[in-house]
């Protein structure tokens, strides 16, 4: 069996949009992309994505990442090399209902039935399946109880404005806290599994 893993930097809001830079997610008039900069991550991050087998990711995030990790060099120093060259080599699986193709290497879309392609995907061998931002298909796969972990970064920073994990209207979810930390810019790592799910592998 596969797992959905969903990771996410989240302000204390419950902002995602746009962490990564100013241009990031410009949607709505979004102007404080690039928030996540001025906090460390401890190397949590670095650490979780050796165990990404595969991207699950909506179309706005698949393009920019294809536009990002696609295209950076796979030489590069750090980590940004080394991620380069997992997310290049692993599949990518795209959910979206107005791409007809997807140029990233190794990128498949889903089809219109994203809950049983993703229904089958867990049912396979494998690892951690990864979703990053992809917000509105993070809803849908929580609608259909495919969600097995959420890791959320949560950082000391209120927005006000701004695309919402769990915006109104998600569905009702009861998790468990399996593993929570903070780090020295004061970013709270907690780790969430569904309640019963975490009960049966304590």
């Amino acid at each position: 069996m596969s797992s959905i893993v969903v990771q996410s930097f989240v302000t204390l809001d419950g902002v995602v949009q746009g962490p990564g830079g100013p241009e990031e997610d410009v949607e709505g008039g979004f102007q404080h992309g690039g928030w996540q900069f001025d906090y460390d991550d401890d190397g949590t991050v670095a650490e979780w994505e050796k165990k990404t087998e595969a991207l699950l990711l909506g179309r706005r995030t698949y393009e920019i990442f294809a536009g990002s990790w696609g295209v950076w060099p796979e030489d590069a120093d750090g980590f940004q090399g080394e991620l380069t060259r997992r997310y290049n080599r692993i599949p990518k699986y795209v959910a979206s209902r107005s791409l007809t193709e997807v140029g990233w290497k190794n990128s498949y879309l889903l089809g219109p039935d994203v809950p049983g392609a993703v229904e089958r995907l867990r049912g396979e061998p494998g690892g951690e399946i990864r979703v990053w931002g992809s917000t509105e298909l993070i809803r849908t796969l929580a609608e259909h109880d495919q969600i097995d972990e959420y890791r959320l970064l949560v950082h000391p920073l209120v927005l006000g404005v701004g695309k919402k994990l769990f915006g109104d209207g998600f569905p009702s979810t009861r998790f468990a806290l399996v593993e929570s930390r903070s780090t020295a810019s004061g970013v709270v790592i907690n780790v969430y599994r569904r309640a019963a799910e975490a009960a049966t592998r304590a």
